[in-house]
C-alpha cells in the first residue's frame, strides 16, 4: 500500500477527520502500532486476577506461620518499578501500661510506569492540537485492612519527563462498618490538558499488613489508554 493509503486506513481505523495527520509521518509503522484504544500499561494485573471474578478469599493457615515479616505481595510485577514504605507501629488506641502482644505492621508497596506516548506510535501534532481523551483505569481490593488501602497519582509529563502539564490523585477513605469483599473501580479522564504531553506517569499504592501472617491488597486491570476523541472545547 503507498503512504496516502496508509495513512487513509489509520484516519478510518481511529475515525480520525478533522485530527491533524501530517504526511511526513509513517503511517504503516503508526497503523501497527495501534497507539489508540489499546491499554498502554504493561503488564496490567500482576497477580493474575481478574476484576471479573471476586477477589480470592485470603488463605488462612490453621496454625499460624509466624514466619518474619513481609512487606511485598506475590505477583510478576514485570514492567513496573517497585518500591516498599514500612510504616511504624501505631500505638495510638493503646492505654498506658497495656503490653499487647502483637501489633499489625503496615507497609505501601508501590507500583509504578512510565508510558511514553511518542515511542507508542501517537504523534506530536495529535497530542498538542487534537488533545485526544487519556483514559486511566485500575481496580483494587477491598480488603478492609485499613480505612486507607489505595492511593493513585497520575501525572501527564512534557517531553523533559519532569514538567506536570496536568495530574490526578485518589485518595479514598474505606468503610469498615460492614464486612465487604470486592473489587472497586478508580477511573479519570484527562482533557482539555493542554500542549506538550510526551509521557503519562502512572503510580498506585497498595497497603500490606503483617501480623504473623502477611495480608496484601491486590491490584488488577490498570490502563492508560488514548482514545480517539478530541476534547470538546
Amino acid at each position: 500500500m503507498s503512504a496516502a493509503e496508509w495513512k487513509k486506513k489509520c484516519e478510518a481505523e481511529w475515525s480520525l477527520q478533522g485530527a491533524p495527520m501530517p504526511d511526513s509521518l509513517d503511517w504503516k509503522s503508526v497503523y501497527e502500532a495501534k497507539p489508540l484504544g489499546r491499554n498502554l500499561l504493561k503488564n496490567p494485573s500482576p497477580h493474575g486476577l481478574s476484576k471479573d471474578t471476586p477477589p480470592p478469599e485470603p488463605d488462612l493457615p490453621e496454625v499460624p506461620t509466624r514466619g518474619p515479616p513481609r512487606f511485598e505481595p506475590d505477583g510478576d510485577f514485570s514492567g513496573w518499578i517497585t518500591s516498599t514504605e514500612v510504616l511504624p507501629y501505631d500505638t495510638s488506641g493503646i492505654p498506658e501500661g497495656v503490653v499487647v502482644c502483637h501489633l499489625p505492621q503496615y507497609s505501601w508497596f508501590s507500583m509504578e510506569q512510565f508510558v511514553d506516548l511518542k515511542k507508542e506510535g501517537l504523534w506530536e501534532e495529535l497530542l498538542d492540537d487534537f488533545q485526544p481523551e487519556i483514559v486511566i483505569q485500575d481496580w483494587y481490593e477491598e480488603s478492609q485492612l485499613h480505612n486507607s488501602i489505595y492511593q493513585l497519582h497520575v501525572k501527564l509529563l512534557g517531553a523533559d519527563k519532569t514538567t506536570v502539564i496536568s495530574e490526578h490523585t485518589v485518595n479514598p477513605t474505606e468503610e469498615l462498618s460492614t464486612y465487604s469483599h470486592t473489587w472497586k473501580e478508580v477511573s479519570h479522564v484527562f482533557s482539555g490538558y493542554g500542549p506538550g504531553v510526551r509521557y503519562v506517569h502512572f503510580l498506585h499504592r497498595l497497603k500490606n499488613q503483617f501480623m504473623m501472617e502477611f495480608y496484601p491488597t491486590l491490584f488488577t486491570g490498570s490502563s492508560v489508554i488514548v482514545r480517539p476523541t478530541k476534547t470538546s472545547s
